[in-house]
């Protein structure tokens, strides 16, 4: 009796498995399956891998994602205070009868050290610039009373949410089609490190009126959340202010005020 029966056509991935030839160790003569097969149990064993679990099918990729992995970074923390001080508090003082802003700037090792022993801080034209404010961060703590991810090479602890918008719903009348619903896409992200970072500021004036004044708006903005509201915002936290005023022979006059500043924040490295 003839077999009338069609035949069914091999799918792309049967005809790819069966073009791969398995790797047999001439030594040990072991053989090894195809890693594109997650039903192979063969394809990696803790004795070949050194105990790591490696499933190639669980690797996802990011081609056609058009959504840019979240980060929180020191640099972000660091923006969020100048963007506090220039646009939120806005130091000034009152110099020869006009009202001056007082320039915030980042003290690199250098800058900081010239301020510390020179006393004062040099622009490229060799001007004296005061009043001035600068900072640089001294450390970063990491804060395990809040949360822990568990691990960081398989973090368990993270949040999710849905995109409001889908490339793939170009079609809105989903109702009319048959067996056709609207696709959701979600964004998966990790719980971050929360962080407590230090910073040492040095404000210099001319004059203890000018350095009171500055004093007064920077104490009234701590404990509060600093930042730009469209991006990240930090709790941040001042204790103590320390004045010094010297007037020695020969030398200009130095009123300056010492302060740490603590911000609680939060990083999520771009390496995940």
């Amino acid at each position: 009796m003839p077999n009338n029966r069609k035949p069914i056509p091999k799918s792309q991935k049967e005809i790819s498995n069966n073009q791969i030839n398995p790797y047999v160790n001439p030594e040990t003569g072991e053989t090894r399956g195809n890693p594109n097969d997650v039903q192979d149990y063969r394809q990696f064993t803790p004795n070949t891998q050194r105990g790591v679990d490696f499933n190639r099918s669980e690797k996802m990729s990011f081609k056609g994602d058009k959504v840019k992995p979240f980060t929180v970074s020191i640099q972000d923390v660091d923006e969020a205070i100048l963007y506090y001080f220039e646009n939120i508090i806005k130091p000034t003082v009152i110099q020869n009868g006009e009202r001056i802003a007082v320039p915030l700037v980042y003290g690199s090792p250098e800058r900081f050290k010239a301020i510390q022993k020179d006393g004062f801080y040099r622009d490229k034209k060799g001007k004296i610039m005061s009043p001035i404010i600068m900072f640089k961060r001294d450390s970063l703590d990491k804060n395990r009373s809040i949360t822990n991810k568990l691990d960081s090479n398989s973090p368990h602890l993270y949040t999710s949410w849905q995109k409001s918008y889908n490339p793939k719903n170009f079609y809105s009348n989903f109702d009319l089609l048959n067996n056709r619903i609207p696709t959701k896409q979600f964004v998966a992200n990790v719980v971050p490190d929360y962080v407590t970072l230090t910073y040492s500021f040095i404000v210099q004036t001319y004059y203890i009126e000018q350095l009171n004044k500055i004093v007064e708006a920077i104490n009234y903005a701590s404990d509060s959340y600093w930042g730009d509201p469209e991006r990240f915002q930090f709790k941040a936290r001042i204790d103590t202010f320390n004045t010094i005023t010297e007037l020695n022979q020969g030398q200009n006059r130095v009123v300056r005020s010492n302060f740490s500043l603590k911000v609680h924040g939060y990083i999520i490295p771009d390496v995940i």
